[in-house]
């Protein structure tokens, strides 16, 4: 893989998941090693169209596709943390909003890249109003993922045992995120 010491700034837009259209390209994000704690590596197309199918029913449950260039490069996920599993294991207030992110596997290490995509899905989240703190439960063993929200003022609060993993449970308002940001510029 090449790097590419060039920051990544091009624009992004988000979209709502389309089954039909994105099945395919996600299937192979997926499956590819880099997405292991997405927990499908072992998925076909049925499964993952039926896991799809089932979280696009659910109320106030919304998928993004990011697209850079027009080119589909990251999924975003938001949810009601009150109507997740999640709920068991914290007192969800008002406002709370669920994330999950998957960012397709690299072709070529570009400085900056996936710190653009994530503080992007925290700009496009913080958006909407109602909005006021961002949930997120990473795996235990997920590194890359947690230097990233540490990064973004995420501040880890506990391990909870969900079906799926072993989770940090971490949580982000837009002052952390702002504050976190400043710091950024100054270095």
């Amino acid at each position: 893989m090449s790097k590419n010491n060039l920051k990544h700034t091009h624009p992004i837009s988000f979209r709502k998941f389309d089954i039909e259209k994105d099945a395919s390209v996600l299937l192979e994000w997926v499956n590819n090693p880099h997405a292991k704690y997405w927990g499908m590596l072992e998925a076909n197309l049925n499964d993952l169209v039926a896991t799809y199918t089932q979280l696009l029913s659910v109320p106030n449950y919304q998928i993004y596709i990011g697209e850079i260039n027009q080119e589909s490069t990251f999924l975003m996920e938001s949810y009601d943390p009150k109507t997740d599993f999640i709920a068991k294991h914290y007192d969800v207030l008002e406002g709370d909003c669920g994330m999950h992110v998957l960012i397709k596997p690299p072709q070529e290490q570009i400085t900056g890249f996936t710190w653009h995509i994530f503080s992007n899905i925290i700009n496009f989240l913080f958006l909407n109003k109602k909005c006021k703190r961002i949930v997120v439960e990473p795996d235990v063993n997920n590194k890359k993922i947690h230097r990233l929200n540490k990064r973004a003022g995420f501040k880890y609060d506990k391990q909870v045992v969900l079906p799926e993993k072993i989770a940090f449970l971490a949580f982000c308002t837009l002052e952390s995120y702002e504050q976190q940001c400043a710091k950024l510029i100054e270095i």
